[in-house]
Order: C-alpha cells, then structure tokens, then sequence
C-alpha cells in the first residue's frame, strides 16, 4: 500500500484537484462504454457534489487509506459489476471491461500531472516516472493485471495521446457534462446557505467552465465544437497565477481533504 515515501502520497494535490474534475470526467464519459454507463446508471445530474464527494473520498481511501485500500478496491468492483448493457453503437458495454476500467484510472493519473504543470509546481520526469509506476500498483489493487496497462511512462502517453486522437467521442453523456459544468445556476452544495450559494454559484460555474475547457486536449476540445477564445486563454492564465500563488497561503486545515492532512500529520517525524 502506498505510505509517505511514495510519490503518490505526496502529489496527489490539495483541494486544487477539484479544478481537474470536470476535464478528467469529460474524459472518462468520452469513453463509449463509460459514456453508456453514465448515461443508463448514474445520478451525477441530479446528485452533483454528492457523486464528486464519493469519488474524491474514493481517491483518498485508495491514496492514503493503508490496510483500507483493498477494501475500498474490492467495494468498487462490486459497486460496478452490474452495469453493462448496450451503447449507442449497440455494442455490449460492461463497466469492468479492462479497456474502460483502466481508461477511467489512467485519466486520474494524467490528470494528475496536467493539474501540476499548471496550477501547481510541474512534476519532473524522473517523479512522473515513479508516480506512474505507483499508479500500475493501484491498478492491480484495482483487478488490473500489469499487462492491460503500459509499461512505462512513455508508453502510456502514447495510449493516453492515441486514446484521445481515436477513441474519445462526443456522446450524451459528454453533453450532460458539458451542461452541467455551463449551469449558471448549479445546484446548491449540501449544507451550503441557499444565499450564499446563490451569489457565489455563478462565479464558481465559470471558474470550472474555465479549468476544463482550457484545460482539454486541443484536438478533443475541437472534436465537442468547444469556444475558447484569447480572452479564454487569458482568464485561464489569470485563475492558473491566482491558484499557483493563492494556494500555499492557505492554512493546511482548509488546503487538504481531511484525510490526507491527518496522513500526513501522521507521518511528521
């Protein structure tokens, strides 16, 4: 299981990461069977912020969880084992089906990377590397065997970069996303003051609309008919110093998940 001397541990980012969630689920859902998934299973649309807090804890759980990690693996087995069915291609889909299983885990480790080349400070190649090789672990964690996934670092950008030229589609699923991020009136988060979120709602939808649209692969943000304009680009530069500067200053209690800050408290000499 992963412990403080993994790269794992250590960069898998602070509440930074939630700036990633919408690239990295767009991603996911562009896969065909993941896509089918989505669109006949989940209720991400009516149930926002409590499926992105399920996921964010799953993370967690598998990053810094310890003798929970199998646990947790095995819990996400099950929870997919019965979703399958027929895409809109009708072809036969099933969530387990290695390909899609791994897709979905590869998007959270490139995403990874992506978040800290820009929002935070860019992995050198020898960490990518190590991280890599600790994300291969999870996956067999995860039911993988070492065989469905690429060996190396350079290899799984040539999946990665492949997937996306060739596999990635816009689907339904892809637009409910889409729609999701673009509300200018989200959905209230539980326990959030209806007031408050009303005035800060709007704000919080744009600064997403920024992070994931910029954030996208250019040849994947042309294939969805996607804007992004010079102002775009300059807004997202803006939000990327503000997070980059804005972030360290933030008092650890408010900056980590809870249970990434009492692993790492834990691990204090």
């Amino acid at each position: 299981m992963l412990g403080p001397e993994s790269e794992t541990w250590h960069n898998v980012l602070d509440w930074r990461l939630l700036l990633g969630s919408g690239r990295a689920l767009l991603l996911q859902v562009a896969h065909p069977a993941v896509g089918a998934g989505v669109a006949q299973y989940s209720d991400f649309q009516s149930r926002p912020w409590q499926r992105l807090q399920r996921t964010v804890d799953s993370l967690m759980i598998m990053t810094y969880g310890g003798s929970r990690t199998v646990a947790e693996a095995g819990r996400l087995r099950e929870m997919h084992k019965d979703i399958k069915g027929v895409d809109h291609h009708g072809h036969r889909y099933h969530a387990l089906n290695p390909e899609a299983y791994w897709w979905v885990h590869a998007t959270l480790f490139e995403g990874s990377v992506d978040l800290h080349a820009r929002f935070a400070t860019p992995l050198s190649t020898a960490k990518q590397q190590r991280l890599y090789r600790e994300w291969r672990e999870l996956g067999e964690v995860l039911g993988l065997k070492a065989h469905q996934m690429p060996e190396d670092l350079p290899g799984f950008f040539d999946y990665f970069n492949d997937m996306v030229a060739n596999k990635l589609e816009d689907n339904s699923s892809v637009r409910a996303v889409l729609a999701s991020l673009g509300d200018r009136r989200p959905i209230c988060p539980p326990g959030w003051p209806k007031a408050a979120w009303r005035a800060i709602g709007p704000f919080s939808s744009k600064v997403m609309t920024t992070a994931t649209t910029g954030t996208l692969p250019p040849v994947f943000r042309n294939r969805l008919g996607l804007q992004w304009t010079d102002q775009d680009r300059r807004n997202l530069r803006i939000l990327q110093a503000t997070v980059r500067n804005g972030m360290p200053l933030i008092p650890a209690r408010l900056r980590y998940h809870p249970m990434a800050l009492a692993a790492k408290r834990a691990a204090r000499p």
